[in-house]
């Protein structure tokens, strides 16, 4: 039957500039549209920016300038730099919308009408110098769990803990660097434990989240759910909280509601908007990072089942984007921007290598330079481009650009192409693109070897015939095989179309033959990856890293103790925390300090560690624990033996703290 999906990827922020890492998230999103649109499912490509909170409201100040002055221009940048990479959004829109406030007003309303919102004096952090509350963003400090310093007010990166912005230690003002204070304030609370036996059951089917997900959830099901503060206190760019004064909706209450608003502003119609909104005959699919599971998979399902709509049918949580195996940070300036790529590379590339990659569970995903190349030229390029190109120039030139009949060796090699087709489906459904790719180059490979056997440029001057047939065999495979690419490269697949004059490539005329037809004159599909473009696209994101970082100086004035050895951003990346898993600890002879441990660091092995941390742990105590490493410390001979890692730790002598990780952490895991 046919279905009917209302799909979205996460907002991007109004308060910079579109990078990888927003890119790889639309593209995966993109490709499962294109995918249903392409069987004949009717399905929706819904997202918009996120526009609202301090942040914008600041950076349009600082611009002189009204923030929706600023969030116009953003928006079109960023979705100027998502269309680039072939995002084909059916509306792109904004949270800063009548439609969105509508919505807002309404599930508020509804909730507080049936006693799902709370309200209560709070003390909060308070600049005295810039006479405003400080938001999350705009408070730093160290985590209270771990201790991780220069730590944002809402969660820390190192641990991924969840905590109130006063309960961070040793907090500074993000603005100016001054010492906040506490001081009261009314604040709106929805009651999300009045919704946990419901959040439970929906999480009870299996395709609705992927098992990691569920269980990170689960988790904060353990321990009991909180009630969530939704107000802000002014000054503030965002929807007034109705009958209230001075106070507005919290960023992230009405930025899911944005999902409602740009689906409505498109429908324009509440029947249709009802159809997924208020009924099971629509689904709802979303697709986010791992870092909002905790808003998409908690908060917003309550929000909607208690204001009498629909929750998502389906979350699609991927993993971070790196590059060379280093994190990519928006806030430490270690971001690729959209805008720089587009400079010097091919955004039909980076959606071939994207889809090589990825799967359908949130591991982070690497986009490694010296591997782009390598796929792009040799799988995408010298492959599947190769495999039209070979034949489709001077060769067909000498047969008038007319195709034969296909041969029975090629007919046999079409049906185990087209044989493929259950499975491809299968795997473009459950977002396994790295198996879609994996089965169409291991075709396409076969493909290439029967035109190589075959030799059409060979049995053109002897049998014309039977080289015509060859090529009339080698394009109808490419035809399919370009059919199943078609949602990864739409562009070079509507090329591929024209080449052979058809509409579009699509499941309704897969099976279609290629037969005693005209084939139009070749254009170039596509070329190689040239590693120069690369190399000066990295110095051209150096100059903007720079420039990013200074501009975090001037926002963050922390006090820094004189002696203090200051190292670059690029240094700082250099450094891979992971997860170990202590195995053994014992004493080290002769020594006052250290003691020696054996961490198992996953995919990694075990490293041998002499860590002097013997004043605060016994031997006893160390092993089973989990422990975060610096795992790719240059190894240092040292009197009792050879250390081959460091343990991180904070304090000093008894007071000596190692940082541990997240419960769910595994042994290797990348700290982030």
């Amino acid at each position: 039957m046919k279905k009917k999906y209302l799909v979205t990827s996460a907002l991007p922020y109004a308060n910079g500039s579109i990078h990888l890492g927003h890119v790889l998230e639309a593209i995966q999103t993109d490709i499962w549209v294109r995918f249903q649109k392409q069987i004949g499912n009717e399905c929706y490509f819904f997202c918009a920016d996120d526009t609202h909170g301090t942040p914008v409201m600041l950076a349009a100040k600082k611009a002189n300038i009204t923030p929706e002055d600023l969030i116009k221009v953003v928006r079109d940048e960023h979705f100027q730099d998502l269309s680039a990479f072939q995002v084909a959004y059916d509306n792109y829109y904004s949270t800063n919308s009548p439609e969105n406030q509508h919505y807002a007003e309404t599930i508020y309303n509804t909730l507080k009408k049936k006693g799902h919102i709370a309200e209560r004096n709070i003390e909060q952090s308070y600049c005295d110098h810039d006479k405003m509350f400080l938001p999350d963003r705009f408070i730093k400090g160290e985590c209270p769990k771990c201790s991780a310093k220069d730590q944002y007010g809402d969660s820390c990166e190192a641990c991924g803990t969840s905590y109130s912005p006063k309960d961070l230690k040793n907090s500074f003002c993000a603005i100016c660097g001054n010492t906040p204070i506490l001081k009261e304030s009314k604040h709106l609370f929805f009651k999300l434990q009045d919704f946990q036996p419901q959040l439970e059951e929906w999480l009870k089917p299996t395709d609705r989240l992927h098992d990691g997900a569920r269980k990170k959830l689960q988790e904060w099901f353990q321990s009991g759910l909180q009630e969530w503060d939704i107000s802000r206190d002014g000054p503030y760019f965002g929807f007034p909280i109705p009958g209230e004064i001075d106070k507005y909706f919290y960023v992230w209450l009405d930025a899911p509601i944005g999902y409602m608003a740009s689906s409505s502003n498109k429908f324009a119609n509440e029947e249709k908007f009802n159809e997924f909104w208020k009924s099971v005959e629509g689904e709802i699919i979303h697709f986010i990072g791992k870092d909002i599971l905790y808003f998409h998979g908690l908060f917003w399902p309550a929000m909607l089942m208690g204001s009498d709509f629909s929750p998502p049918t389906q979350i699609n949580v991927h993993g971070f984007l790196t590059v060379n195996g280093e994190k990519m940070s928006k806030s430490r300036g270690t971001f690729l921007n959209a805008s720089t790529f587009l400079k010097y590379l091919d955004p039909e590339h980076f959606r071939f290598y994207m889809a090589c990659r990825l799967g359908p569970n949130m591991d982070d995903v690497d986009l490694s330079f010296e591997d782009f190349v390598l796929r792009v030229n040799s799988d995408l390029i010298g492959n599947l481009i190769n495999l039209v190109s070979r034949v489709s120039t001077s060769l067909l030139d000498k047969l008038d650009r007319t195709l034969g009949e296909i041969s029975p060796s090629g007919s046999e090699l079409l049906s185990e192409l087209l044989g493929k087709e259950t499975e491809i489906r299968d795997a473009y459904h459950e977002r396994n693109y790295s198996k879609v790719l994996r089965i169409i180059t291991t075709l396409g490979d076969k493909v290439n070897k029967y035109v190589n056997d075959q030799a059409p440029w060979v049995l053109i001057k002897t049998d014309p015939s039977k080289a015509q047939s060859v090529v009339t065999d080698s394009l109808n495979c490419a035809k399919v095989l370009f059919t199943y690419l078609a949602p990864v490269l739409p562009e070079i697949s509507n090329q591929v179309s024209s080449l052979f004059g058809l509409d579009s490539l699509n499941y309704l005329n897969l099976s279609q033959r290629l037969e005693k037809v005209k084939i139009q004159p070749y254009s170039m599909l596509s070329k190689r990856v040239e590693e120069g473009n690369i190399l000066k696209m990295i110095e051209e994101n150096k100059e903007l890293a720079k420039k990013a970082e200074g501009i975090a100086e001037k926002i963050s004035k922390p006090e820094v103790n004189e002696e203090t050895q200051l190292i670059g951003i690029e240094d700082l990346a250099k450094v891979e925390l992971r997860v170990g898993l202590i195995e053994s600890a014992n004493l080290v002879e002769g020594a006052d300090k250290l003691l020696q441990v054996k961490v198992n660091l996953g995919i990694l092995g075990v490293k041998n560690v002499f860590a002097g941390i013997k004043s605060a742990y016994s031997p006893e105590e160390l092993v089973g624990k989990k422990v975060v490493v610096v795992a790719n410390l240059k190894p240092r001979q040292m009197k009792f033996g050879l250390s081959e890692a460091m343990l991180l730790a904070s304090g000093k002598d008894k007071t000596l703290s190692l940082f541990v990780p997240d419960k769910s952490a595994e042994p290797g895991d990348l700290l982030k």
